[in-house]
């Protein structure tokens, strides 16, 4: 399979491995300057991540991970993330992520100086990322608003 190359990919933060696996088909993650898609054989990359969702793929799988800042590097079909922050979906709790993005509208509103603004949008940002991937995680059944047929 040499002349099918595949990924491999490590994600961490200052505390932990949150992801690690080799055979990786592709990985989608939140650049500073928008969305990247990271395919074997990429060209060298060095990217500054935002707050959003990344995407590993590896054949019909996909891992799901809320990531918050940090760099990204390719670098012969190896893809290393140094996240601020990173959780796998299934580590995210809904109702947490729902009570923290109260709060951070409830900051917003209250907010009177372009710090207290900025602090409160990125903890706005946060909470939307944990709260959209564990709703996603729970499923479309879950979701009553959906029309059937």
């Amino acid at each position: 399979m040499s002349s099918n190359p595949k990924l491999q990919v490590e994600i961490v933060t200052g505390e932990r491995v949150v992801y690690e696996e080799q055979d990786v088909d592709m990985v989608m993650a939140p650049g500073a300057d928008g969305a990247l898609g990271i395919l074997p054989r990429h060209a060298a990359l060095f990217s500054l991540l935002s707050a959003g969702e990344l995407i590993v793929r590896k054949g019909t799988d996909e891992q799901e991970l809320a990531v918050f800042g940090g760099f990204l590097e390719v670098v012969n079909n190896r893809v290393m993330i140094l996240a601020d922050t990173a959780e796998r979906i299934e580590e995210i709790d809904e109702e947490r992520a729902e009570r923290a993005r109260q709060r951070a509208e409830a900051a917003l509103q209250e907010a009177t100086t372009a710090v207290e603004i900025e602090a409160a949008l990125a903890s706005l940002r946060r909470a939307r990322v944990r709260s959209n991937l564990a709703r996603r995680r729970r499923g479309p059944r879950a979701d009553v608003s959906r029309p059937t047929g």
